[in-house]
């Protein structure tokens, strides 16, 4: 008698103790990346757009740098690897695999 009330409670007490656990709170979402919007082109990414649709070269670059007045100028390659730190002040060129440039921002 006393062994089956010790199974009938170590029951109710896996029971309860089932039930008490509460799943924690989902975690935060992580931020947005910073990004510039339409009025903010410290770049001047706007002067040179003018440019996207043409292949890239160094003396172009050196053109887009001066025209747009940005403070640095990052060509951006697919399959090269970059830092995701943003600066506004820096020129984007994102060109394809021929070279050709395809955008044109700030970051």
């Amino acid at each position: 008698m006393f062994a089956r009330s010790l199974v009938t409670l170590g029951a109710g007490l896996l029971v309860s103790a089932c039930t008490m656990i509460a799943s924690p709170p989902p975690p935060d979402p992580a931020p947005n990346p910073p990004r510039s919007d339409e009025t903010d082109d410290r770049c001047g990414a706007g002067r040179v757009q003018d440019r996207v649709g043409r292949t890239y070269s160094e003396s172009l670059g050196q053109t887009l740098l001066q025209e747009s007045g940005a403070g640095a100028l990052r060509v951006m390659r697919p399959g090269y690897a970059y830092t995701l730190e943003y600066r506004a002040d820096r020129l984007n060129v994102r060109v394809d695999e021929a070279g050709v440039i395809t955008a044109i921002g700030c970051g």
